[in-house]
C-alpha cells in the first residue's frame, strides 16, 4: 500500500526505533500520531516533524479504547516497551523479571483487543514490535525474551480473531534481528554482555553485521507496509545486512 495520507498511530514513537520509524513514515507522506508518555520528547517531536501527538500511558486500557477511537487509523504500530532490568537469572527479583510483560504485554494485549473490538475497519494493518531476543532468548534481560515471544504469539491470535470475525484486519509482527544503539533497551542489553565479556558495546554488536540504527529500522518496516510481497506475511525479520525477511507466511 501507498503510505501517502494514511493515517499512523505509533506507540513510543518520540525515541529509539519509533522515532525512527515516524521519520520514515513522515517522509512517505503518512499522517502519523505518537503516542508515548513523555511530554518534552512528544514536544520535540511534534516540533520537527510535525505530527500530532499525545500523552498517554500504553498500559492505561481506556487510553488504548479511547485513541483508537478518535483516530481509527489506517495502521496501527505498536512499538512502545519498557527497558528490562538486565542481570543473570540468579540475580533478579520477580519485579525485574517480569517488568517487559507488565509493560509490553499488557499494552500489547489492551490495544489489540482495542483493534479488534472497535473494531478498525477493514483493510487496516496492525505491527506488533517483537524482537530478535524472541526467537535465541536473552539470558541477561529476565523475562523479556518470553515476552516478546508472546508478543509475535498474539499477533497470529489477532490473525485468527480477524479472520473469525471476518474483520478484515491483518496483524503482522516485527523482529529486529540484531542489537541497536541508540535505543533505551539496545543499550542496556549490549552494555551489559559487552560488560560480561570485557569488551566494548560497540565491538559486542559489531558481532550482527551491518549496523540497523532506528531510522534505517524505519525504511525497512516501510518497506513491509509498501511492498506487496510482504502484505500476507505474518512475521518478518530486520536487520542491517538483509534487510528484511519473511519468518513466518500467511496462515491459510
Amino acid at each position: 500500500m501507498s503510505l501517502r495520507d494514511k493515517t499512523v498511530v505509533v506507540t513510543g514513537g518520540s525515541r529509539g526505533l519509533g522515532l525512527g520509524l515516524v521519520e520514515a513514515l513522515v517522509e512517505h507522506g503518512a499522517r502519523v500520531t505518537v503516542v508515548a508518555r513523555g511530554a518534552e520528547a512528544l514536544q520535540a517531536v511534534s516540533v520537527r516533524l510535525g505530527v500530532a501527538t499525545i500523552a498517554a500511558d500504553v498500559t492505561d486500557e481506556d487510553a488504548a479504547h479511547r485513541i483508537l477511537g478518535e483516530i481509527h487509523p489506517d495502521i496501527l504500530v505498536l512499538n512502545a516497551g519498557a527497558t528490562p532490568r538486565m542481570g543473570r537469572l540468579d540475580q533478579l527479583k520477580w519485579e525485574d523479571f517480569s517488568i517487559a510483560w507488565e509493560t509490553d504485554v499488557k499494552a500489547g494485549l489492551y490495544w489489540l483487543q482495542a483493534a479488534l473490538n472497535l473494531p478498525l475497519k477493514p483493510g487496516s494493518r496492525v505491527l506488533v514490535g517483537s524482537s530478535g531476543a524472541a526467537v535465541t532468548g536473552s539470558q541477561m534481560s529476565g523475562g523479556y525474551g518470553g515476552s516478546k515471544r508472546m508478543l509475535w504469539f498474539m499477533a497470529k491470535y489477532a490473525n485468527g480473531v480477524s479472520q473469525e470475525k471476518n474483520l478484515g484486519i491483518r496483524f503482522q509482527a516485527i523482529v529486529p534481528r540484531q542489537m541497536i544503539l541508540g535505543t533505551g533497551t539496545g543499550d542496556a542489553a549490549a552494555n551489559a554482555y559487552a560488560g560480561s565479556m570485557g569488551i566494548t558495546p560497540e565491538q559486542f554488536v559489531a558481532r550482527f553485521g551491518a549496523p540497523m540504527p532506528p531510522r534505517a529500522f524505519g525504511d525497512r518496516v516501510v518497506s513491509v507496509l509498501e511492498d506487496p510481497q510482504y502484505a500476507e506475511g505474518v512475521v518478518f525479520g530486520l536487520n542491517g545486512d538483509a534487510g528484511v525477511t519473511v519468518m513466518e507466511g500467511a496462515t491459510p
